[in-house]
């Protein structure tokens, strides 16, 4: 990876945490949402017993961290590690700096609504950069590593019961929430993830192979396939050009290509994610 790619990576990770911690501390915790995950089980053990929901997802995060580096190697694990104990120790601080016992509302559906996108993004950005933020989402990567399931998907299996557990800790009300958030995270932790891995396949049918493809390589740098076309309705030879490119270079090239060939036939397709050579790993 470039070093300018591990810089934006590395940053993008901190914004999750951020993001991750704030949904949890000011919205999650005051509510009793137990969504799932180290944040709900920290919830609910900080209401039955006298150490606080922040200590508790320090413990627990540290006890589940093991299983990162023994199931999902070494670079997933030392990210989780840095991700987790970047959480916990956000959510520790504003604890002891900006103390929060009821929640900021009278709106229940309101806060629900901000913990949900606030924790969902977070965890999408995260995720985004292979990493996790411990906890059951250390499972749900297990999860998406040997079983193929979407990491949305896995996340609602991994933290069922911990938010079912809400209607005995607290009452129907926040159990109902709480199952409720529960389900709309792991929609918006898919959908975020795959916006942010669409990127965009061409097939422009064009008489200017040349300039079209020089563009794509040069400017773009991405690869390109041609092979031969004979319209059948026009009898007229002319080349297929396939290329791949992320979202913001669409515009791009739909632009020069039409400034090249006004001629030309593009067929514009969206794809939620590329594997390769500058895109994505396998």
């Amino acid at each position: 990876m470039k070093k300018s790619n591990r810089i934006v990576s590395f940053l993008m990770m901190n914004l999750g945490c951020v993001l991750l911690a704030a949904g949890v501390y000011f919205f999650k915790i005051p509510n009793g949402f137990t969504t799932g995950g180290v944040s709900g089980m920290g919830t609910i053990l900080g209401k039955i017993t006298p150490i606080s929901p922040a200590a508790w997802i320090w413990i627990l995060n540290i006890g589940l961290l093991v299983l990162g580096f023994l199931f999902l190697g070494r670079q997933t694990g030392i990210k989780t590690v840095y991700c987790s104990m970047l959480y916990s120790a956000l959510t520790y601080v504003w604890e002891k700096v900006v103390p929060v016992k009821e929640p900021l509302t009278d709106q229940p559906f309101l806060e629900l609504a901000y913990a949900m996108l606030l924790t969902s993004i977070g965890a999408a950005i995260i995720f985004n950069c292979e990493a996790s933020s411990g906890g059951t989402d250390i499972a749900a990567l297990i999860l998406k590593k040997f079983m193929k399931m979407d990491v949305g998907k896995a996340l609602l299996i991994v933290d069922f019961i911990v938010a079912a557990s809400a209607f005995v800790v607290f009452d129907i009300e926040t159990g109902l929430y709480s199952l409720m958030g529960l389900f709309a995270k792991a929609f918006i932790v898919d959908g975020v993830i795959e916006s942010f891995n669409t990127c965009k396949y061409f097939i422009v049918i064009t008489s200017k192979r040349e300039e079209i493809s020089s563009y794509i390589m040069e400017n773009l740098h991405h690869g390109v396939t041609v092979n031969s076309v004979v319209g059948e309705f026009t009898k007229e030879e002319k080349t297929m050009i396939h290329t791949v490119c992320k979202r913001m270079e669409a515009i791009k090239l739909r632009n020069r290509v039409r400034q090249i060939d006004p001629n030309s036939f593009i067929i514009i397709t969206t794809s939620s994610e590329i594997i390769g050579r500058g895109f994505r790993g396998v």
